[in-house]
């Protein structure tokens, strides 16, 4: 297995992250974390530990700069730029795509909060390598112009408690011209704190991203 610090980097900035990739792997997951967020968010650090236990290889990196969190806890200024953080997922998809042992990987974009829109753009503006795009609790809403440029299958997890954010990703789904599935987790709020909603999550995505694995086309 490897598992290392890496720093990424990303439109004029360096990224801190952290990249596991199990023996044999048969794609990495590039997490894109939500707003107010880091590459620690217990969230996706849980839902990044299951994915491996099936196989996957895993990068959370952080999207913004020790300055720019700063400076976005006072302003808010990044955290909704999803232009921005949608070019820092395809630096990072570049970097995946020019490294050994992940060169040759099919990327899953995991994206929670405005990080799904991020992760639509990235995915709209890149669209070769990219096996799906994931979307927990996420605002898919955000990526606006980018949905109907989604090339790879979409999957959405939305809590059913999170009324609001599971009628953005209905509607949001509704622009999309690939595969989807909207999953709703019942009795979830948004960040999925009730017990064992979080595990259903990691189960959803596990099953759908080895679904897609299952349909990819032979290199």
């Amino acid at each position: 297995m490897m598992s290392e610090t890496v720093v990424v980097p990303a439109d004029g900035a360096a990224l801190p992250g952290d990249l596991v990739v199990p023996d044999a792997a048969p794609a990495v997951v590039l997490f894109a974390h939500g707003s107010g967020s880091s590459r620690h968010s217990p969230r996706n650090q849980a839902v990044a530990a299951a994915l491996r236990e099936s196989g996957l290889g895993t990068l959370l990196i952080d999207l913004l700069t020790a300055e720019e969190e700063q400076r976005d806890v006072v302003t808010g200024e990044h955290r909704f730029d999803i232009a921005l953080l949608g070019r820092r997922l395809v630096a990072a998809m570049e970097w995946l795509g020019a490294r050994p042992g992940t060169r040759d990987l099919p990327v899953v974009l995991f994206g929670a909060s405005t990080g799904a829109a991020a992760a639509l753009q990235a995915a709209a503006e890149r669209p070769a390598g990219v096996l799906t795009v994931v979307s927990r609790g996420g605002r898919p809403d955000l990526a606006g112009a980018a949905l109907p440029a989604v090339r790879a299958p979409v999957l959405l997890v939305v809590g059913g408690q999170d009324h609001e954010v599971l009628r953005l990703n209905e509607e949001a789904a509704r622009r999309l011209q690939v595969p989807y599935a909207v999953r709703v987790i019942p009795g979830a709020t948004h960040l999925f704190e009730e017990p064992g909603t979080l595990e259903q999550v990691a189960d959803t995505v596990r099953e759908w991203c080895a679904e897609r694995l299952r349909a990819a086309p032979p290199e």
